[in-house]
């Protein structure tokens, strides 16, 4: 498969769901021709970005299970770094012309793994996995959920003009061998970062190496950005989760596995949306403050003009502006993960609101 026929390969999906790639990609001209595709997709494409993970994430800490969630995010976190690593090592662009590009979000990062397909086999799929001798469910139905989950997640991929067919082959293919291995070892992982006093120090240590020895190709991408968000966001919900177990909030169930779902009462029902609402203010809340102060404070100390240094250029030779940028979402999306499982939980059981199994989710 030569580099002419990978982008005519995508052609040929967009034109079969209803794009008109007749006009110049140049001239940002095309016709959307069936839009029952086109929203179709744009949901699928979400179910593997940042939006998506900021409301799935905390959603599922708050309203569903603790222990299957660190598990799960553990399994996307290690993933999704491998992905990205591997996309700023390969280099592989995205397709051109006679493709047109339905969305330029990413339009900056590499193409080759398709990291959006990476997600739509880790968070699905491990989901199924750790639910599975959890939880009394139709498995058969979690499977075809995940199966069209992930499905859905590739082909938006390919509608949108964002990767080639072999960019979505590789990345759920490397998905899948990652997983092999990954999945019952994160089960021992997690009991040891929860229960082991080092726990801490090797999360903060590993995560910050991992940022500062990232892969890259010789000049800044999104990708590397993307990829602090993510490890951050892992550590804060790890440490927020071992910060419970070693206070004594979080005690073991009384009952064993497997257990049975019950559907919520009004009551239940009603605590789980003023869960939601209240922690997704909150959430934002930090974000915003977090953002803003260490933003502020780091280009304090390294005698930067803030405004200057927004904006300025991203290469690696700013080494001021990449210190700054990547210490800031380090810190804000740490404090989101480490809130997600430890500040707003309390919060929740001071209002008398919270998920009444949440602290013996071990």
């Amino acid at each position: 498969m030569n580099s002419l026929k990978r982008p005519e390969l995508v052609a040929k999906v967009q034109e079969y769901f209803g794009v008109n790639t007749k006009h110049n990609e140049r001239d940002k001209q095309y016709i959307i021709e069936n839009k029952f595709w086109y929203y179709l997709f744009i949901f699928g494409t979400a179910l593997g970005d940042e939006t998506f993970y900021s409301a799935f994430i905390p959603f599922w800490f708050w309203n569903i299970d603790g222990a299957v969630g660190r598990r799960v995010v553990l399994v996307w976190t290690i993933v999704m770094y491998i992905g990205q690593g591997i996309k700023d090592i390969v280099q592989w662009p995205r397709p051109g012309p006679p493709v047109v590009r339905l969305q330029n979000k990413w339009a900056m990062e590499y193409g080759m793994p398709s990291t959006h397909a990476m997600v739509g086999v880790s968070i699905p799929f491990s989901v199924l996995l750790y639910t599975m001798g959890r939880y009394h469910y139709n498995v058969p139905l979690g499977i075809c959920i995940a199966v069209l989950w992930c499905t859905l997640i590739s082909i938006s991929r390919l509608y949108l003009g964002m990767h080639t067919v072999l960019d979505v082959i590789v990345g759920l293919a490397l998905a899948v061998l990652i997983m092999f291995p990954m999945v019952p070892l994160v089960d021992l992982l997690d009991n040891y970062l929860l229960t082991s006093p080092t726990s801490p120090v090797l999360l903060l240590g590993s995560s910050i190496l991992s940022i500062v020895y990232y892969p890259n190709s010789g000049k800044w991408t999104p990708t590397r950005g993307d990829t602090t968000m993510i490890l951050s966001v892992c550590v804060g919900i790890q440490i927020g989760s071992w910060l419970n177990y070693h206070t004594g909030v979080m005690t073991p169930s009384e009952l064993s596995a497997p257990y049975i779902i019950m559907w919520p009462s009004y009551t239940m029902f009603g605590c789980l949306v003023l869960r939601t609402i209240i922690g997704f203010a909150s959430v934002l809340l930090t974000k915003k403050i977090c953002t803003k102060y260490t933003y502020n404070l780091l280009c304090a100390i390294l005698k930067e003009d803030v405004d200057n240094l927004k904006k300025s250029e991203n290469t690696l030779q700013n080494k001021h502006k990449t210190f700054v940028e990547l210490s800031s979402k380090y810190v804000f999306c740490f404090m989101i993960g480490f809130n997600t499982v430890y500040l707003f939980p309390q919060l929740f059981r001071f209002l008398r609101i919270e998920r009444p199994t949440f602290f013996t989710e071990i």
